[in-house]
């Protein structure tokens, strides 16, 4: 008998027991919500025509899956992106606070670190996601991308070593990330420009993503003076403009309203107190899901 004959639970019950880990595998391996849910609701459809009696273990089994479809979905992705307008990021997320309390698991959604595993090919970023940050053993990744233990092995040596090559070296805690954020949110709202410089390090990076679809930089906007100059221009103004404290991948990050629409969400990497990236999602195809009322994301492992 199966664990999930044993427990007596039904397809419905074992998928919605996991539903929260499986969106997340599929949002790190795609770094999109809106294709994350499809990715999940492929599974769903799989999982349902599946003999329970067969399935020993329903997690490593769903995980498997969703892997499975989600890197179908990301080679097709790739083909896609290498036509984007500008830069791309990472649709944003709404997350609960508790998230930022699971260091390892919010670092892994920071857009920070998915734009680091965007550099990965599709095959390095499952392996990656899996064994890093998920802790799935070795064999079964390996039946998850159709390698061998041996294989997997050798590609998540060489993804781990490509991703700290990579990764910010940043470490700070939630409070000193709200400190910096809620400062530059102060300084932004009045209109106070000295706080607003005082908020950003010299070598500051802003990056923006309007998709050709809103305005924004084609190339990353390096240093302080510019970047003041581009949040300037870009940042809404007149008419009923909200700027908000918001968690967004779960880390403190900002939205603003202009008129009661969902016009831009920032998300800031923070080192020594200061902003040392800016990362802006106006791209209104990529705001969807956080201009609505849905809620938080819960995101497990």
């Amino acid at each position: 008998m199966t664990p999930a004959q044993s427990h007596g639970q039904s397809h419905a019950e074992l998928f919605a027991t996991y539903r929260n880990l499986l969106f997340t595998v599929a949002y790190e391996l795609l770094g999109s919500a809106a294709d994350a849910e499809d990715v999940v609701q492929e599974s769903w459809l799989r999982w349902a025509e599946v003999d329970l009696a067969e399935v020993h273990d329903p997690r490593a089994y769903l995980v498997r899956v969703v892997t499975r479809q989600g890197l179908n979905r990301l080679r097709a992705l790739a083909r896609r992106r290498e036509s984007y307008v500008g830069p791309w990021l990472p649709e944003p997320l709404l997350t609960v606070p508790d998230v930022a309390e699971d260091v390892e698991l919010a670092d892994s959604v920071s857009t920070a670190m998915l734009l680091v595993l965007e550099t990965l090919t599709p095959t390095e970023r499952a392996v990656f996601v899996l064994r890093e940050v998920f802790d799935v053993p070795y064999d079964e990744i390996a039946a998850a991308v159709d390698r061998s233990p041996a294989a997997v092995r050798q590609v998540a040596h060489r993804a781990r070593g490509h991703v700290e090559a990579r990764r910010p070296r940043v470490s700070v805690s939630r409070s000193e990330q709200r400190a910096v954020v809620d400062r530059f949110l102060a300084a932004a709202a009045t209109g106070d420009l000295a706080s607003l410089v005082e908020a950003l390090a010299p070598d500051v990076v802003l990056t923006s993503d309007g998709g050709g679809l809103r305005s924004a930089a084609r190339r990353p906007v390096l240093g302080r003076d510019r970047v003041l100059r581009f949040l300037l221009g870009v940042v809404p103004s007149g008419g009923d403009v909200r700027m908000e404290p918001v968690d967004l991948n779960g880390a403190p990050g900002l939205r603003f309203v202009v008129d009661g629409v969902l016009d831009t969400v920032a998300t800031l990497l923070v080192e020594d107190g200061a902003v040392t990236g800016i990362y802006l999602v106006r791209n209104p195809e990529k705001l969807q899901r956080l201009g609505h009322p849905v809620g938080p994301v819960v995101l497990a492992r």
